[in-house]
This record gives structure tokens, sequence and C-alpha cells, in this order.
């Protein structure tokens, strides 16, 4: 009989073998439908209005105006007056008409009164905050006043990074039509089996009564969601009942600016950071303040100092600013990015103060690492020099080279979880030789359907274009939501275990025929066989036919909680950055971006790498230009848009090297979620390498050029080379 253990090295036919996505070129040539693409008989257009105020009170709202202009169909309140609205962007009605231009006409013509109350939207620290601040307890391990004592050298510095936000490219959003009592919504989500029940709860709410069972969700592909994309919505509930009053479907997708007001942000974090070692440079203590908003409502409570969480004396606070902004929402890797620049930051800081080269600095701290990660650590940073040609490259702080161009490097160290989410697969044989499998899962386009189809072909000896994958459907067997880098481990795992039971059926109905028990056979290479005899041997579609009339339905399960053979979690990565700044412009190019991650076994190493790819342009774009800014005077946002929300492109991102560490000692932990942990590094690697290029901490990111001259002003000019400044004395000759 088939085991459910993953096949040895050496024995896989497929896992681990580079297979193209299987939905590439319907989605490349356009014929794959997002939530955008579905239009519906008779379907309308529905908008949402939504508070010009980052705080006021609702006093009125007059609807009829609205109501009485073309094409509008049906109106739906969200909160009603006398509620208090407590950011810019916050939903208060919804409407829907024949076409979208009528709806949005709709839209401004809703009179809404509102007495406006006083707002906060700055991100400040919490000396400047007051009532808007909740701070946190503080954690204290060791004697930290005696391990600064024990410092033969120190280091402070403050380092931060703003609220960003999500800016997925296919905006939040769904469709929603009913047929009787049944909901069916087509909806761009990360959480396929989940959100069924939300929108239950929201209906009811609203005074509409539908059992779960008779809602559907449907989301055969979507474009980007990166955390912001788990719950149903307000705007979710609102087009479901804008439906039900109107009697016809109804589109709502959000517009860019209500996208990048209130559809998620990453929270900001900062922090005041004071290290000490000694002189060979090894850590005695750590001490930091922070403080970071995600708007209205909580944030994460940062754990300083990141992945170095063993030095023995340490001290960190942190305190929770809430401002009149958009809730925070998960952004890939929760808190990891911010966390991660804060203390690589502060720790280059002070391996620059030794001095000393900052890879030889993290290499004798990886004692206080995490145990299990300290020598996964030590093998990526050997691997990653040497990709990087580190020891060639790098120079100590400030680049005296002529010219203004300044070239650095920079490092640094991320962990992540990972562990498969619970997850339930069916997986069928019919006697026509044909397969399929069930899962209520979704496929963010990273590949997710493949890596299912790779898993059943696998273990059923069959090329992956004979399996059919049945996905982004709430009716297939539920499957957990797509979030924390555990839906490869989760479905994974189901398939496996699916597909292996359903084999293990077809194998004692074949065994007779082939004159051995069934724990004597294997299936391979289309056929189903004698082990250790492929002569003895009857191809797939033969074997199936022995089923008869009666097809195969078996189902596998990765539970939600307890040991799984199958699947692992906790991964090591580390990434190094080359950068070369102009020092007259502040302008900062990445040359080469050098990751190298721990994932345990890697099902399809080309999916894994778009995986990273996708993560560390993620990180470029962070380190370089996203910053969600804010006017405090009025509270509103002042770059909801793609023209003046500045994402990286193409010719921004440089040359990205991926190395994933694999073979004896990391397949053998099974399999492990990846979509996390490479995002975590970028903006601290580019950072230090921004550091080590210009001899100078620009303390914030992005990495913009105002900053990076602002820093290059607290450099001696001796410390830059004099050829460096030639435009500067050549203009002012001029």
């Amino acid at each position: 009989m088939a085991s459910e253990k993953w096949p040895e090295a050496g024995k896989r036919s497929l896992i681990g073998k580079r297979v193209t996505r299987l939905d590439g070129a319907v989605k490349s040539t356009g014929r794959a439908k997002y939530t955008y693409d579905v239009n519906r008989k008779g379907m309308l257009h529905g908008k949402l209005v939504f508070s010009p105020h980052a705080h006021a009170k609702i006093v009125s709202i007059d609807t009829s105006a609205a109501e009485k202009m073309p094409g509008v169909k049906a109106v739906q309140l969200m909160i009603e007056p006398g509620k208090e609205v407590l950011w810019q962007g916050q939903e208060i009605l919804a409407l829907a008409a024949e076409t979208e231009e009528q709806a949005r006409d709709a839209a401004r013509a809703v009179k809404i009164r509102f007495e406006k109350l006083p707002h906060f939207v700055a991100d400040a620290p919490p000396e400047k905050a007051g009532q808007h601040q909740t701070a946190l307890a503080e954690q204290v391990t060791g004697n930290p006043d005696q391990g600064f004592k024990e410092a033969e050298v120190t280091s402070e510095g403050t380092y931060g990074c703003p609220v960003i936000t999500h800016c997925c490219l296919e905006a939040h959003g769904q469709v929603a039509e009913w047929e009787g009592d049944t909901l069916r919504v087509w909806a761009s989500t990360q959480n396929v089996s989940g959100i069924s029940g939300e929108l239950v709860d929201g209906l009811k709410a609203g005074g509409v009564e539908v059992p779960a069972s008779n809602v559907q969700i449907l989301t055969p592909v979507m474009g980007g969601g990166f955390g912001s994309k788990f719950g149903a919505d307000t705007w979710g509930v609102a087009c479901a009942q804008l439906a039900k009053k109107a009697g016809r479907p109804v589109k709502m997708m959000l517009e860019r600016d209500h996208e990048l007001m209130a559809a998620g942000a990453r929270p900001s974090i900062y922090a005041r950071v004071r290290v000490g070692a000694k002189k060979d440079g090894t850590l005695t203590a750590w001490s930091s303040e922070s403080w970071g908003t995600g708007g209205i409502g909580p944030a994460g409570n940062p754990n300083l100092p990141y992945v170095f969480t063993r030095i023995p004396n340490r001290r960190s606070r942190h305190t929770r600013v809430e401002t009149n902004t958009g809730p925070a929402r998960a952004w890939r890797a929760p808190n990891h990015p911010q966390m991660c620049l804060i203390t690589m930051s502060a720790l280059e800081d002070l391996a620059a103060q030794l001095p000393m080269d900052p890879l030889d600095f993290f290499l004798k701290n990886l004692p206080f690492v995490i145990p299990e990660r300290a020598e996964t650590y030590r093998q990526e940073l050997v691997k990653g020099a040497e990709l990087m040609e580190w020891k060639k490259k790098w120079h100590s702080r400030g680049d005296k080279t002529p010219g203004p161009i300044k070239r650095g490097l920079g490092l640094s160290i991320h962990t992540w979880g990972g562990g498969g989410h619970s997850s339930n697969c069916n997986c069928t044989i019919r006697p026509d030789g044909s397969v399929e499998v069930f899962l209520g899962s979704q496929d963010l386009g990273t590949g997710t359907r493949t890596v299912i189809a790779m898993v059943a072909a696998e273990t059923l000896g069959l090329p992956v274009s004979a399996v059919k994958v049945n996905i982004g459907d709430s009716k297939f067997p539920p499957s957990g939501a797509s979030g924390g880098s555990t839906t490869v481990g989760g479905v994974s795992a189901s398939t496996r275990r699916a597909t292996t039971r359903a084999l293990n059926e077809l194998l004692a109905k074949v065994a007779p025929a082939l004159g051995v028990t069934p724990d004597k056979l294997e299936a391979a290479c289309g056929t189903i066989r004698v082990a250790g005899d492929p002569t003895k041997a009857i191809a797939w579609h033969q074997a199936c036919a022995k089923l008869g009339t009666a097809a195969i339905t078996a189902s596998g399960q990765r539970a939600p909680r307890g040991p799984d053979e199958l699947i692992s979690s906790g991964v090591g990565g580390i990434q190094m950055a080359e950068v070369a700044v102009d020092v007259e412009t502040g302008v900062v190019k990445i040359e080469k971006l050098v990751a190298v991650q721990d994932c345990g076994l890697v099902i399809n190493p080309k999916t894994a790498e778009s995986q990273i790819y996708g993560a560390m342009i993620m990180g470029v774009g962070y380190a370089l230009y996203e910053e969600k800014l804010m006017d405090e005077t009025t509270g509103r946002c002042l770059n909801p848009d793609m023209e003046f929300y500045k994402l990286a492109g193409i010719g921004d991102v440089g040359n990205m090297v991926v190395h994933f560490m694999t073979g004896p000692g990391y397949d053998e932990r099974g399999v492990i979620g990846l979509g996390e942990p490479p995002v975590i590094s970028p903006g601290a690697a580019i950072s230090n390498a921004v550091a080590n290029a210009i001899g100078a901490r620009v303390p914030t990111i992005p990495l913009t050029p105002d900053k990076v001259l602002a820093a290059l002003e607290k450099v001696p000019r001796s410390a830059l080379n004099d050829s460096s400044l030639r435009s500067e004395q050549e203009g002012g000759a001029a």
C-alpha cells in the first residue's frame, strides 16, 4: 500500500522539479476571469460614500436626491446619523445603479452634514502623542544596567519605518448575486472557506437571515492581497445587501483612493535603541523604547530585539499610538520587517563602531539567536557571502573611492513560522482514469494550484496534466485562509493524504489481477506495478477500468493542531544588499540582492523562487519608496493614488540571486511555508548597505534622496573623496 509520507530523495518523480505554473498561460493571455471580469446578466454597479473627515460626528444623511437620479436602484446605509466616523475613508453608505457613471454621480449627490471633531494623524513619539497613546508593559531580561556597564563599546540611534499600504493591484471588492435565498459572491479574497460566516453575520445584523449553507464564495483567481483580504469587509456585506434590495446582481470594487485609505495598512514602528558589546564583538546588552501606529485599534506588539532574542541583558518597551487613519491589517510577515529593520540597523551601527565587519559580527553573536536556528544562519551567512563576494567588496563605513557614486554592502537575518493551516481535500479517481482533487483553498498568484497538482501527480505516479485541481469555491472541502505562509503546508498535507487513500483503494481493486497483495503494489510512470518488478504492471487507465461504474472518492485532512509528519515550521533566512548611492543627488540604486532561505522540502523550486523574487521586489519598494503620507492639519491622506504612492518598478530592483538551503538536514523537515520570510530582510539589508556606502545612517525608511542628503550633511567632508563634490564646486564657480 502507498505511504502518506513524502518519498525520499531520489524516489521523487515530480517533487523538487521545476514545473511551470498551470495557470500561467491563462493569466498572461487574459483568459483568466478575476472578480473585476465577472459580469452577470442585469448586473448593477455599486459605489461607496465615505467620510471626507478624519474624525467627525454624522449629524444627518439625505439620500433623497440621489435616489431620484437616473439608474439608481438601491441605497444601503452603513453608519447611522449620530455615530462618529474615525478616519477619512470610513464607509457611510453604499448605492447601486445601472452604470458606474450613474452610481458615481448619485454618490456625489448624497448630502451628509458633519460635526467635525478633533483628529490626530501624526506618526508621533510618545511624548507628542498625549492622550492618543497606550503604553504596553516593559519587558526586562537579565540586568540591562549591568550589561551596559560590562560593555566596552556602545551605540545609540533612532530607527524606524512609516505606515505603508498594501496597494493591491486588484482592489478589494466582489460581485454579489441572489437566487432566491441563495447568495453567490465572486470575491477577491484570501479566505474562500472563511468569509461566508462573516457575510451571514453582517446580513443578519441588517435584518436579512440566510444560512451559511446558502452562501457560496467563488475565487477562481485573485490579484494580490498580502494579508489585507481575509475578511468579508463592510463593503462586502453592503454589496450583498444592495443585491438583495435591488433583486439584481451588484458589482462593487473599491476605487484606488479608497483602497489606499481604508483597505489596509502596515503599522509603523520607530525605536530609540542602545546596544553594547565587548571589544571582541560579543553582545552584552540591549535597550529599546519603541512606538508606532496602526490607525484606530491595535497594531501588534513588537518583540525587540529581533532574532537575537537571547542577548543576556535586555530591556524593551513599546507604546501604541492611535491615530485617525485607516485601520491596520496584516501585511506580509506582520511586524517582522519593522522589527528586523530596527534590530539589524542598531547591530550594524554597533559593528561599525567596534569597528568590525558585520558579517563577522553576526557570525560571532549567533549564540544569541534561537539555538535550533544558529547553525542554519551560519551556513546561510557563509553561502550568502560567497554569492555576494562579500569579503572582496566590503569596506568600512564610507566609500573613499573617487567620484560621486559610493557603493556599500549590508546584511540582515530573519525568521518565520510557516506551519500549515487546517485543510481538507477530496480526491476522486474515475473508471475512465481521470483524477480530480477538490479543496476550498485559493491561489493568490503564488502557484498553489500547481503545487497541489504536483503533490497529487507525484502520489499517483501520473503527469501533472493528468490531475484536475478544483479550488476557489467554498462548496469544496474547507481549507484555511492564505496567510502566515500556511497554505502550501496545509494543502500539500491534505492532498497527499487524500490521494494516497484514494490510491490505496485502487490498489486493492487491482491487486488480484497482478496476483499480489495490495501492499506489494506501487503507482509509477502512469502504471500500477509490482514494486521492484516493473515488468508486472498495467497501465493507469486499465487499472481504473477495474472500478466498474463506481468512482473512488477519498478525503484527507491536515489537522489544525498536533504533530504532522508531512510538514514542519520555523525557518531562517539571510539577505545581503549591494547599493550604489549618488552623493550629489541622494539617489539610491540597488545593484544586487542575495537571498539565502531555508523552507524545508521545496515542492516546486520554480514557484518558490518566484515567491522570493516577489518578496525582494516588495522589499525594494518599502525600503526606497513607500509611505502613506498624512496631512496633520486636515487629517487627509495626501497620496491615495498610484502617482504619488510610489512603488518599485522593474528597473529599480537590481540583480536578484536566490539560493535555497535544501538537501540532508533540510528536506527531512517536510514542507514549510515561504510567502512571508523573504520580505522581512530587504529593508534592513538595503538600509545597512546605504550606511556602509555613505558613512552615515539614514535613520528611517524609505531611503528617499532628501533623507540621504540630510544624512550626508552630518558626514565630515574629509570622509568623502573631494572629487565626489566636484559638481557642487563647479556649480558654485559657474
